[in-house]
């Protein structure tokens, strides 16, 4: 099996709300299909930014559906409270047509222990074996996979063909020296906005899953375009890369913060999608402060992209 469908840039969709706060599936669609005519590889959905733990399993794989029906190539996550609902996520992603998983560590029960997760990974897998997975690492989830696990399971599960880092530059570089460099088979996925040029250039990287690719895809492109090359040795690429990426940066921040979906929903509420305005949790709202912040980020940043690239 090869690990082909993950490439290039995918955006972690968002999950826009009727006003009586349940899924908006038909802008979900919209916005999915609007982002791979721009040059997006395929979208990822529910990862932590398609608010899963906010979500029915029903809800979720109807989502996942329709943006299949629709032709739409979709990496599914498989986040859940226990392994039984994982794997009808990963079972329900084979069944519809989805492109792959994006395998998420057990969380609450047990998410420290490394035989429970080698469980509950081999449960997800076991499920959609056709699937290529790539194994979600962050710290967030309150566990670390390491070689010694992904290397076990891999033995055993041709499909899981990659690792997706939402840590550091120190965890990336770990990722990369450590489980996906010594296997062309084998590929690491930049998994946090701040880590884009580091994870191409520094640690080989074969493709990126953005946040603020959502509200940003052209330039998002852009980087990833850059790094790329910067990756084959261009020094006029890797300069521009380096430019860009801290231009870019605290948008790009707002990706490692717990509020890392309320901050690219208003983003896309100040380009003009509004079915974005609301979120499931009635009180979950960015503070007027946070608000005022992003919008004069936003505003700085899109001023000087115009400037350099007029």
């Amino acid at each position: 099996m090869t690990a082909n469908v993950f490439s290039g840039c995918m955006p972690a969709l968002m999950t826009p709300c009727n006003p009586d706060r349940t899924p908006n599936f038909d802008q979900l669609v919209r916005k999915g299909k609007e982002l791979i005519a721009a040059g997006m590889s395929a979208v990822v959905y529910c990862g932590s930014m398609g608010d899963w733990p906010l979500l029915t399993d029903e809800e979720r794989q109807e989502g996942v559906r329709r943006l299949v029906e629709a032709g739409v190539p979709v990496i599914v996550g498989t986040g859940a409270i226990n392994t039984k609902s994982a794997v009808s996520h990963a079972a329900h992603a084979a069944k519809v047509g989805a492109k792959g998983l994006m395998v998420i560590p057990r969380v609450l029960s047990r998410g420290t222990s490394v035989s429970a997760q080698r469980d509950h990974f081999s449960a997800i897998l076991s499920a959609a074996k056709d699937l290529p997975a790539v194994i979600y690492n962050s710290p967030y989830y309150g566990f670390a996979t390491r070689a010694d696990l992904f290397f076990d399971l891999r033995s055993k599960f041709s499909n899981l063909v990659g690792f997706k880092e939402f840590g550091g530059k120190k965890d990336m570089t770990y990722a990369a020296e450590n489980i996906t460099s010594g296997d062309d088979a084998l590929t690491l996925m930049v998994g946090v906005d701040t880590g884009v040029y580091h994870g191409f250039v520094n640690c080989g990287a074969g493709g990126a899953i953005t946040g603020i690719g959502n509200a940003l895809p052209k330039e998002v492109l852009h980087l990833v375009s850059l790094c790329e090359k910067a990756a084959k040795g261009d020094p006029a690429a890797r300069r521009e890369a380096l430019e860009l990426e801290e231009a870019l940066m605290v948008l790009s921040t707002y990706d490692e913060g717990a509020d890392l979906v309320l901050h690219y929903k208003y983003l896309m509420v100040l380009n003009g999608d509004t079915e974005y305005t609301l979120h499931f949790n009635e009180t979950d709202e960015l503070s007027a402060s946070q608000q005022r912040h992003l919008e004069n980020q936003y505003a700085l940043f899109k001023a000087w992209y115009a400037a350099r690239y007029a």
